[in-house]
C-alpha cells in the first residue's frame, strides 16, 4: 500500500507505524511457556518435597523440627540476596540464558540431595539436603520472575494476562504434586530414597528442554509496542524510580505480604494439623485442594481481568475475601475432627488467595511503567521471601510444646506444640495487609496508557492532511 505523497506521515510515524503493521506472534512462543511452566512446576517440588512428611524426615536423619523447617525456609532466605542480582540478569544477559541457567541450577539441586543415599559414608546427610535444597532455591529466582517477562516479550496485549497466569500457576501446581506424592511415596523411612529419586525427573526433563528447545530470549517482530521499549530503564535507573513509586510500594509490601504469608501456610500446614490428630494423607488432601482451587480461580480471573482490565479491583476484592478466609482457617485449625470444614476453608484460601497473585503481578508491570518487567515483578518477589523469612520464624517461635496428652499425630519424636497464638497472628498480619492495600493503593494503568496513546499518535499521523487554500485572485470577483 503506497500513500499519495500529501497523506503521508513523518518519519516518526513512519516507523512507529511500520513496527505496529509488523506486529505478530509466533506459535513458538507456547514452548517457551511450557518449558518456564515445567520448570517452575519441578522447582516447586523440590522446594516443598520434605514439609509434607517432616516428621518421618526428621526422625530418619535425626534431626530437630527446625532444622526440617530450614529445608523449606533456605528458598526465602537465598532467594533475597540473589534475588537483585537476577533481576539485572532477567533484564541484561536475556530470558534464554536466564531459562537454560536457571534449569541446571534446578537439576544439579535434585541431584545433590540424594548424594547421602548414593554415597556411603556420609556423616552430616543434612549438609548435602541443605546444599541441594540451596541450589534450588538459586534456580527459583530466576524462574518467578520471567512470566511477567515471557508474556510482555512474546505474548499480544489481550494474552498477557492469562500467559502470566499460566507460568505463575506452574509454582503452585507443583507444591500440589509435592503435598500429595511425598506422602504417597513415603510410607516408611526406607522409602525416602525413591521419593528423591522421583523428584530428579521433572528436573531432568526439563533442563533437557530448555537447553534443546529455547533458541531466542526475544521473537524476530515484536508481539506488541509494548514490547519494544520492555527494558527500556537501565537496571539501578529502574530500582530508583520502582522505590519513589508510592502506588509501586504499597502493592509491594502487601502483596509481598501475602507471598510471605502463604509460603509459611504451605511450609507449617503439616506440623499445625498434625498436632491435632490429622495425617499426612489428609492434609495432603488439603493441601492439594489449597492449590487446585487456586489455579481454577486464577483461570478465571485472569481471563475476566484480560477482558475487563480491572487489575486493582480484582486485587482488593481478592485480598479482603482472602483474609475472611484466613481468619477461618485460624480459627478452625485449633480444633479436632473438622475435616470438611478444613478441607472447605483451605479450597476457599487457595481460590482467593492464588487467584491473585498473577494479577497482582501484572498491576505491579502496569503501576511501574516504564520500568522492566524482571524489575517489576522481582522487587517484589525479593520483598515476598524476605516477609516470609520474617513471618515463618516468628510463627514457629510463637509456638510452645504441650505438656497435656494430645491426639498429636506427629512423628517427629517430640511434644506436640501449640500454633494458636501463631495462627492468630497469621490471620491478623493478613487482615492488615489487606486493609492497608485497600486504603493506600491507587494507581493509573500507565503500559495500558502508553500503548493507548501510542496508537492515537499513529492515527492521527495517517490521516489525510487538509489543508485550506486562498482562492486564486483570478476567481475573485
Amino acid at each position: 500500500m503506497v500513500l499519495p505523497a500529501g497523506d503521508r506521515p513523518g518519519a516518526d510515524a513512519t516507523q512507529a507505524l511500520g513496527a505496529l503493521w509488523d506486529y505478530r506472534v509466533y506459535a513458538r512462543r507456547w514452548v517457551f511457556l511450557l518449558v518456564l511452566s515445567l520448570l517452575s512446576f519441578s522447582n516447586a517440588t523440590l522446594w516443598l518435597s520434605f514439609a509434607p512428611v517432616a516428621d518421618m524426615i526428621a526422625h530418619h536423619f535425626l534431626l530437630s523440627t527446625e532444622q526440617i523447617n530450614w529445608l523449606s525456609r533456605v528458598y526465602l532466605v537465598v532467594s533475597i540476596p540473589s534475588g537483585v542480582v537476577a533481576i539485572w540478569v532477567l533484564d541484561s544477559v536475556g530470558l534464554r540464558w536466564a531459562t537454560i541457567v536457571c534449569a541446571w541450577l534446578n537439576f544439579a539441586g535434585s541431584v545433590f540431595r540424594t548424594l547421602p543415599f548414593m554415597v556411603g559414608g556420609i556423616q552430616d546427610p543434612f549438609a548435602f539436603l541443605m546444599g541441594g535444597q540451596s541450589l534450588c532455591a538459586l534456580a527459583q529466582t530466576l524462574v518467578i520472575f520471567s512470566p511477567a517477562k515471557l508474556a510482555a516479550l512474546w505474548f499480544p496485549e489481550h494474552q498477557r494476562a492469562t500467559a502470566n497466569m499460566i507460568g505463575t500457576m506452574s509454582n503452585p501446581l507443583g507444591i500440589l504434586v509435592a503435598n500429595l506424592l511425598s506422602p504417597a511415596l513415603v510410607k516408611k523411612e526406607e522409602d525416602i530414597p525413591m521419593m528423591l529419586g522421583i523428584y530428579i525427573i521433572p528436573a531432568g526433563i526439563t533442563c533437557l528442554l530448555a537447553t534443546a528447545c529455547l533458541l531466542e530470549s526475544v521473537p524476530p517482530t515484536p508481539p506488541s509496542a509494548r514490547a519494544i521499549h520492555s527494558t527500556s530503564e537501565k537496571f539501578l535507573d529502574g530500582l530508583k524510580l520502582l522505590l519513589c513509586n508510592r502506588a509501586y510500594v504499597v502493592l509491594a509490601v502487601c502483596f509481598g505480604g501475602g507471598i510471605g504469608i502463604f509460603s509459611s501456610f504451605s511450609a507449617l500446614l503439616e506440623q499445625v494439623l498434625c498436632v491435632r490428630g490429622y495425617s499426612n494423607e489428609f492434609i495432603g488432601l488439603c493441601g492439594a485442594l489449597f492449590i487446585v482451587f487456586g489455579v481454577l480461580g486464577a483461570l478465571v480471573l485472569s481471563l475476566y481481568v484480560d477482558r475487563t482490565k480491572l487489575f486493582t479491583e480484582a486485587v482488593k476484592i481478592g485480598f479482603c475475601l482472602t483474609s475472611v478466609v484466613c481468619v477461618a482457617f485460624a480459627l478452625v485449625s485449633q480444633l479436632q475432627g473438622q475435616t470438611l470444614a478444613l478441607a472447605a476453608i483451605c479450597s476457599l484460601l487457595g481460590l482467593f488467595g492464588f487467584a491473585v497473585a498473577p494479577i497482582a503481578m501484572e498491576l505491579a508491570v502496569e503501576c511501574s511503567f516504564p520500568v522492566g518487567e524482571g524489575a517489576a515483578a522481582g522487587l517484589i518477589f525479593v520483598l515476598g521471601q524476605a516477609e516470609g523469612v520474617l513471618i515463618m520464624v516468628l510463627l514457629t517461635a510463637l509456638t510452645v510444646r504441650r505438656a497435656e496428652p494430645s491426639v498429636s499425630t506427629c512423628q517427629d519424636g517430640q511434644g506436640p506444640l501449640d500454633w494458636q497464638v501463631s495462627m492468630l497472628l497469621m490471620a491478623g498480619l493478613c487482615t492488615l495487609f489487606s486493609c492497608f492495600l485497600v486504603l493506600f493503593f491507587h494507581t493509573p494503568y500507565r503500559r495500558l496508557q502508553a500503548e493507548a496513546s501510542a496508537s492515537c499518535s499513529i492515527q492521527e499521523d495517517m490521516s489525510p492532511v487538509t489543508v485550506d487554500r486562498e482562492p486564486h485572485p483570478a476567481a475573485t470577483p
